[in-house]
């Protein structure tokens, strides 16, 4: 394929495609918080239990980079520890936010797993 015919795909299926998914009608019956069959409440609990395991995987293999990273600085140059130490610190808060974040939306994917009372 050429780089244009690329191009146009890309565009068709990240502008185009949603605009059918929007399109279909949707259900009246129920709302949308009240989710009742067993498959359903199980595809959010896995997509909990997924999100914050992935999130949980990639900010701890963040932060052993940066800290793998950090104590090299320091090791190659012993007098620049205190110039490391607070970047490093600073970075490994960052990261473990993101990872905090993930926590709450599978928290909150998690509370559509409860049996809703009708």
């Amino acid at each position: 394929m050429s780089r244009k015919s690329i191009a146009v795909a890309t565009f068709a299926a990240v502008f185009l495609l949603p605009v059918i998914a929007l399109a279909a009608p949707g259900v009246a019956e129920k709302p949308e918080f009240l989710i009742t069959t067993a498959s359903e409440r199980g595809l959010y609990a896995f997509a909990a239990a997924f999100a914050i395991g992935l999130a949980a995987l990639g900010g701890g293999m963040g932060q052993g980079r940066a800290v793998a990273a950090a104590l090299e600085g320091i090791c190659r140059n012993p007098n620049s520890a205190g110039k490391v130490l607070v970047p490093m610190l600073l970075g490994l808060a960052f990261i473990e936010s993101l990872v905090i974040f993930a926590l709450i939306i599978a928290f909150q994917a998690g509370g559509f797993v409860t049996v809703a009372i009708q």
